[in-house]
């Protein structure tokens, strides 16, 4: 499928009754996901920059991060939306930079915070870099998700009210969908589906856990896991190290799919 095939494909998506859209971190957590049946795959900043041994939050560079994404993109043949973080720069111009060189890897869509350093910008000069973002990448090419940050940042006023706000104007400014991290309370989340003139994506397994068909109830249509997949993965690793360290049993492989089976699976 040729990359604008994939940007379309994954922007009906939008318009359905939801979709779950699983984070993946590498060129292999991406193959498996996509034979589990996912028709399109999310990157995760997280996963990524655990799988490089540091916290998230802006230890990997662009062009680490970048390469890391490309060879996801590579791996799969459907379509993926990459955690662009806060766009990697300072300026506008520079959002639309990392924007382009997505797109030169493959890339369909992707997500752009409002927030760096654990502070959120300005409304206008988001709004700004949300405009930067869709000037790089015309609509019906990239699937722009604009990310707001306000449940997780705080606002100083009233955090719905201001969600709201944000979201109308980076929809305005050429947004696909709009992404509200850090909310968890369900009243909420349709408050805000059906407040958001445009599609809404919540994170599950992060402040949420709520299940991605009661979120499709609530008005949702984009339900992303983030790094709960690797959360998930690391966390099993760990448990079987320990077990390694503590016992020496192998009790961690019950369930495990065999070595030719694995093989098979990544073999074509």
């Amino acid at each position: 499928m040729s990359s604008a095939g994939k940007a379309a494909t994954l922007l009906v998506l939008h318009h359905g009754s939801g979709f779950v859209l699983p984070n993946a971190w590498d060129a292999g957590s991406a193959r498996v996901l996509e034979q589990v049946g996912f028709p399109a795959l999310a990157t995760t900043s997280a996963g990524i920059a655990w799988s490089l041994g540091v916290p998230d939050g802006g230890a990997v560079d662009r062009d680490t991060m970048l390469a890391h994404v490309g060879r996801i993109v590579a791996a799969v043949g459907v379509p993926v939306t990459a955690d662009l973080e806060s766009g990697y720069g300072a300026e506008p111009a520079d959002v639309a930079a990392t924007v382009r060189a997505a797109v030169d890897l493959g890339v369909v869509g992707g997500n752009l915070e409002d927030a760096d350093g654990g502070g959120l910008f300005d409304v206008d000069v988001a709004t700004e870099r949300v405009a930067a973002a869709r000037s790089a990448a015309p609509i019906g090419s990239f699937v722009l998700n604009a990310r707001t940050d306000t449940y997780l940042a705080g606002t100083g006023a009233d955090v719905f009210a201001a969600t709201v706000e944000r979201s109308v104007r980076y929809l305005e400014a050429g947004a696909d969908c709009v992404f509200v991290p850090g909310v968890s309370d369900e009243e909420k989340i349709g408050r805000l589906a059906e407040a958001i003139p445009g599609p809404l994506n919540i994170v599950a397994g992060l402040a949420s856990s709520t299940d991605a068909r009661t979120l499709f109830a609530l008005g949702v249509k984009r339900v992303s896991l983030g790094g709960s997949l690797a959360r998930a993965m690391l966390s099993g690793l760990e448990r079987a190290g320990r077990e390694l360290l503590d016992s020496g049993t192998l009790g961690f492989l019950d369930g495990a799919v065999g070595y030719g089976e694995m093989q098979r699976r990544f073999g074509s």
